[in-house]
């Protein structure tokens, strides 16, 4: 069991409003959502009922067909499950509710009776299959958990004491010894490699074999393929995997945008939209819009056709990235800091990958600027402060070099807030530039 953030925000929601609503738990799989909800229910009530759906108890199923009568229905269940429940100090947990849409709709009558709290882990729980001919309950709350961040990977190898640190070099814009921010990079180089997946973590740590990693990763893709498989049903998931499939080769290219064309031959991008919002969903994969005016309220101005897709987890996007391949040297080259590898794609899906932790939108800007007869890109466009604030993923030796940042900022300098480049090197300041290192991501 990994000490995780989100049981802080469990403990909140408890003491807010357990008893009046439910609270859904939602995730791609294997982030490790029924294993925090056991933890939390385990220590902070005196009895709970795990109902598990993809494992089912053909005679629970049969319960919710007989809401009439709760008191038969407790009754039946504690003797089903040898649970004894307690008024107000139990819980019931409906994990991978998804899969038995009765037992979602059937929260609005259970929580009228008042006599429980409940809890529900779900993913893919908004396709249509999983929604179809019920009424989704107006009484469920939705908190979204993602892959462990870089601060809980420290705190899974024991590390409690760097990211204090870290925090205090940001807040204060004052770097820290180089020594020091050379050891946080090689940390943040091993997390980009292992990723942010529990069993890949756990597997690290009980083997410190990168081997074992791997196998774990392969796994989970390999989920997820058939998780996209039953998204699309419609085309059989063909497409649904040929999306995911081509994330990699995307994030590869200069621009980074989708494109129809890895997907298929001729292949439009409005043709994908209804299919990839299902797979945004399913928080496998994020979408980051284009942005078209630099303001407060971006999600108001984007380009909703124009976008990047990243995955949801770095660490699964390297293996995906080297199937066919022998990863040991590529691994080691990483962590050494010195490969010729496109380190940039796996550095900006990182960043993104904390930006979404850290409750952000994904936008980055395309624009004109009459100094270029090209398009200029930023990587990121964030609001902190109330004010848009631009940040740029550099992961190459000249983070000083960034001339599309400079024409964004010559552009709209009226409008923004602090400028951000992410890098490898120690935290900065010079002309109206922060620059911090890739550990300090998650604190923007």
């Amino acid at each position: 069991m990994f000490r995780r953030k989100i049981y802080s925000q469990l403990l909140e929601w408890k003491r807010e409003y357990a008893g009046k609503y439910a609270l859904m738990i939602e995730g791609a799989r294997r982030v490790g959502k029924s294993t925090i909800i056991q933890e939390f229910a385990k220590n902070e009530y005196d009895s709970f009922i795990l109902l598990r759906f993809d494992k089912p108890d053909t005679r629970i199923l049969d319960l919710f067909s007989r809401l009439n009568d709760l008191d038969r229905f407790f009754l039946l269940l504690q003797q089903y499950t040898n649970v004894r429940l307690k008024n107000r100090k139990s819980a019931i947990i409906f994990d991978e509710v998804q899969l038995f849409p009765l037992a979602r709709q059937a929260i609005k009558v259970l929580l009228e009776d008042g006599r429980y709290d409940y809890y529900e882990t779900g993913s893919l729980v908004s396709i249509k299959k999983n929604v179809k001919d019920i009424l989704i309950p107006s009484e469920e709350h939705t908190i979204r958990m993602y892959p462990m961040d870089f601060e809980e990977f420290l705190w899974a190898k024991g590390n409690d004491m760097a990211m204090p640190a870290i925090r205090e070099s940001f807040q204060k814009r004052i770097p820290l010894d180089d020594a020091l921010n050379e050891f946080f990079m090689e940390l943040y180089r091993e997390y980009m490699l292992v990723g942010g997946m529990p069993q890949a973590v756990s597997a690290f740590i009980d083997s410190n074999s990168f081997a074992e990693v791997e196998k774990v990763k392969r796994e989970i893709i390999e989920l997820y393929r058939k998780d996209m498989a039953k998204i699309d049903t419609e085309r059989r998931g063909r497409k649904a995997v040929a999306i995911l499939n081509s994330i990699p080769s995307n994030l590869e290219k200069h621009d980074k945008m989708f494109s129809p064309g890895s997907v298929e031959k001729d292949g439009r991008t409005r043709d994908y939209l209804r299919l990839i919002d299902d797979m945004v969903d399913s928080m496998v994969i994020s979408i980051c819009y284009r942005n078209t005016d630099p303001c407060p309220d971006l999600r108001a101005h984007c380009d909703e056709d124009d976008f990047k897709l990243y995955l949801c987890d770095t660490g699964l996007l390297f293996t995906m990235s080297f199937e066919t391949i022998e990863r040991k040297d590529t691994y080691d080259l990483i962590l050494s800091g010195s490969t010729n590898i496109n380190f940039g794609m796996y550095a900006e899906n990182l960043v993104a990958q904390e930006l979404r932790c850290s409750g952000h939108g994904l936008f980055f800007s395309k624009f004109e600027h009459p100094d270029s007869d090209r398009p200029q890109e930023v990587d990121f466009i964030i609001v902190r402060n109330g004010a848009p604030c631009p940040v740029e993923v550099k992961s190459g030796k000249r983070p000083r070099q960034h001339t599309s940042l400079d024409r964004f900022v010559d552009k709209y300098s009226d409008k923004l807030g602090e400028k951000f480049v992410v890098c490898t090197r120690n935290l900065d300041t010079a002309d109206g530039i922060t620059y911090i290192p890739m550990y300090m991501a998650s604190l923007l």
